[in-house]
């Protein structure tokens, strides 16, 4: 409920970044909303894990040197079914969701038609309800980002980790 993300989203601002509303950034809502989402994912994780060891099932082990899967924020809302509600309760807090979303760095972990592919097999593996893990590499610095300067080509690390990562657990 719009109420339950509120307090979740206030309670990341408050214990995991140590913020509270006078002095927390775009960055800062950005991180918190993320959190609030991934704790949702987490709690379907935690379930799908517990009925894979009850029924152990085969698994695929999908392995892909680059994966583009886009901006995981509006993704994992979309797939929860919570985007709605997330935007709601930000609205009633006055952040804009759409310029907070926006914030988020793609990740850097491919740049080609292979990691859109690669992570094209993930989410049809998911849908079919295939109990199926992706392994790569994670670029710390990511794709580099290039310009071209008086004819020359000059690459720029790519630092798409900067403010960390909400979606990783280790």
């Amino acid at each position: 409920s719009v109420s339950e993300i509120k307090q979740t989203f206030n309670r990341h601002l408050h214990f995991t970044l140590a913020k509270d509303r006078n002095v927390a950034t775009r960055q800062d809502h950005l991180m918190s909303m993320s959190h609030t989402v991934r704790d949702r994912l987490f709690s379907k994780w935690i379930r799908t894990q517990q009925t894979y060891y009850e029924k152990d099932p085969k698994r695929v082990y999908y392995l892909s040197m680059e994966y583009m899967h886009g901006r995981s924020l509006t993704n994992c809302m979309l797939n929860l079914g919570i985007q709605s509600e997330c935007e709601e309760a930000l609205l009633q807090l006055g952040i804009d969701m759409e310029e907070i979303q926006e914030m988020e760095e793609d990740a850097g972990l491919g740049n080609g038609g292979l990691g859109r592919l690669a992570s094209c097999f993930l989410d049809s593996m998911a849908t079919m309800g295939l109990a199926a893990y992706g392994y790569g590499l994670r670029y710390e610095y990511g794709i580099f980002r290039q310009k071209i300067q008086e004819e020359h080509q000059i690459e720029y690390p790519d630092h798409w980790l900067e403010f960390g990562n909400p979606w990783e657990q280790a």
